[in-house]
Protein backbone atom coordinates (compact mmCIF):
# COMPACT_ATOMS: atom_id res chain seq x y z
CA UNK A 1 0.00 0.00 0.00
CA UNK A 2 0.79 3.58 -0.91
CA UNK A 3 2.18 5.31 2.06
CA UNK A 4 0.57 8.42 0.95
CA UNK A 5 -2.67 6.78 1.48
CA UNK A 6 -2.29 7.54 5.15
CA UNK A 7 -1.86 11.22 4.92
CA UNK A 8 -4.77 11.09 2.45
CA UNK A 9 -6.88 9.77 4.61
CA UNK A 10 -5.72 11.72 7.63
CA UNK A 11 -6.57 14.69 5.21
CA UNK A 12 -10.05 13.12 3.42
CA UNK A 13 -11.16 12.56 7.54
CA UNK A 14 -10.07 16.57 8.90
CA UNK A 15 -11.87 17.87 6.20
CA UNK A 16 -14.95 15.66 6.34
CA UNK A 17 -14.92 16.55 10.08
CA UNK A 18 -14.69 20.53 9.64
CA UNK A 19 -17.01 20.79 7.17
CA UNK A 20 -19.78 18.67 8.15
CA UNK A 21 -19.28 20.57 11.09
CA UNK A 22 -20.20 23.96 9.44
CA UNK A 23 -22.65 22.59 7.55
CA UNK A 24 -25.06 21.21 10.70
CA UNK A 25 -24.61 24.03 12.57
CA UNK A 26 -25.63 26.29 9.99
CA UNK A 27 -27.89 24.25 8.69
CA UNK A 28 -29.70 23.97 12.46
CA UNK A 29 -29.13 28.20 12.69
CA UNK A 30 -26.97 27.04 16.06
CA UNK A 31 -27.11 30.09 18.58
CA UNK A 32 -25.05 29.28 21.91
CA UNK A 33 -26.72 30.19 25.13
CA UNK A 34 -24.73 33.07 26.99
CA UNK A 35 -25.45 31.09 30.42
CA UNK A 36 -22.26 28.40 30.93
CA UNK A 37 -24.78 25.47 32.15
CA UNK A 38 -26.77 25.77 29.55
CA UNK A 39 -24.35 26.24 26.85
CA UNK A 40 -22.34 23.17 28.55
CA UNK A 41 -26.09 21.28 27.88
CA UNK A 42 -26.76 22.75 24.13
CA UNK A 43 -23.27 21.10 23.41
CA UNK A 44 -23.55 17.90 24.91
CA UNK A 45 -27.08 17.68 22.72
CA UNK A 46 -25.52 18.83 19.74
CA UNK A 47 -22.72 16.20 19.91
CA UNK A 48 -25.60 13.23 19.75
CA UNK A 49 -26.71 14.85 16.25
CA UNK A 50 -26.16 12.53 14.17
CA UNK A 51 -24.18 14.01 11.37
CA UNK A 52 -22.15 16.40 14.18
CA UNK A 53 -21.33 12.74 15.77
CA UNK A 54 -19.89 11.62 12.46
CA UNK A 55 -17.79 14.84 12.76
CA UNK A 56 -16.37 14.00 16.17
CA UNK A 57 -16.23 10.19 14.73
CA UNK A 58 -14.19 11.62 11.36
CA UNK A 59 -11.42 13.33 13.85
CA UNK A 60 -10.88 9.69 15.64
CA UNK A 61 -10.55 8.17 12.49
CA UNK A 62 -8.17 10.82 11.13
CA UNK A 63 -6.20 10.02 14.27
CA UNK A 64 -5.50 6.45 13.35
CA UNK A 65 -4.41 7.56 9.85
CA UNK A 66 -2.12 9.98 11.25
CA UNK A 67 -0.33 7.16 13.45
CA UNK A 68 -0.37 4.96 10.19
CA UNK A 69 1.50 7.73 8.54
CA UNK A 70 3.99 8.46 11.40
CA UNK A 71 5.01 5.16 10.79
CA UNK A 72 6.31 5.96 7.13
CA UNK A 73 7.09 9.13 7.24
CA UNK A 74 9.40 11.46 9.38
CA UNK A 75 7.04 14.06 10.54
CA UNK A 76 8.78 17.00 9.02
CA UNK A 77 7.69 15.19 5.72
CA UNK A 78 4.40 14.34 6.68
CA UNK A 79 3.32 17.37 8.40
CA UNK A 80 3.31 19.84 6.02
CA UNK A 81 0.74 18.31 4.00
CA UNK A 82 -1.56 18.83 6.98
CA UNK A 83 -1.75 22.92 5.72
CA UNK A 84 -3.44 21.61 2.95
CA UNK A 85 -6.80 20.49 4.62
CA UNK A 86 -7.08 24.41 5.35
CA UNK A 87 -6.86 24.51 1.50
CA UNK A 88 -9.56 22.29 1.02
CA UNK A 89 -11.93 23.45 3.21
CA UNK A 90 -11.43 26.97 1.12
CA UNK A 91 -12.50 25.66 -1.84
CA UNK A 92 -15.14 23.00 -0.48
CA UNK A 93 -16.26 26.07 1.75
CA UNK A 94 -16.94 28.31 -1.27
CA UNK A 95 -18.26 25.86 -3.68
CA UNK A 96 -20.76 23.97 -1.80
CA UNK A 97 -21.26 26.16 1.79
CA UNK A 98 -21.73 29.47 -0.09
CA UNK A 99 -18.35 31.03 1.62
CA UNK A 100 -17.02 34.51 0.73
CA UNK A 101 -14.45 34.51 -1.80
CA UNK A 102 -11.73 37.00 -2.36
CA UNK A 103 -8.53 37.52 -4.25
CA UNK A 104 -6.83 37.76 -0.75
CA UNK A 105 -8.01 34.46 0.32
CA UNK A 106 -7.05 32.87 -3.02
CA UNK A 107 -3.00 34.32 -2.91
CA UNK A 108 -3.04 32.98 0.40
CA UNK A 109 -4.27 29.71 -0.28
CA UNK A 110 -1.82 29.57 -3.31
CA UNK A 111 1.10 30.51 -1.10
CA UNK A 112 0.06 27.74 1.30
CA UNK A 113 0.17 25.36 -1.40
CA UNK A 114 3.64 26.43 -3.02
CA UNK A 115 4.84 26.36 1.07
CA UNK A 116 3.86 22.77 1.22
CA UNK A 117 5.51 21.87 -2.19
CA UNK A 118 8.72 23.25 -1.15
CA UNK A 119 8.84 22.30 2.21
CA UNK A 120 8.29 18.38 0.74
CA UNK A 121 10.53 18.57 -2.02
CA UNK A 122 13.65 20.22 -0.22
Amino acid sequence: MNPYFYIAGTLFFTVYGQIILKWRLSSLKVILPNETFEKILFLIKLVFDPFIFSGFLSAFIASLFWIGAMTKFEITTAYPFMSLAPAIVFCIGILFLGEAFSIGKLIGLLLVVLGTIITVKF
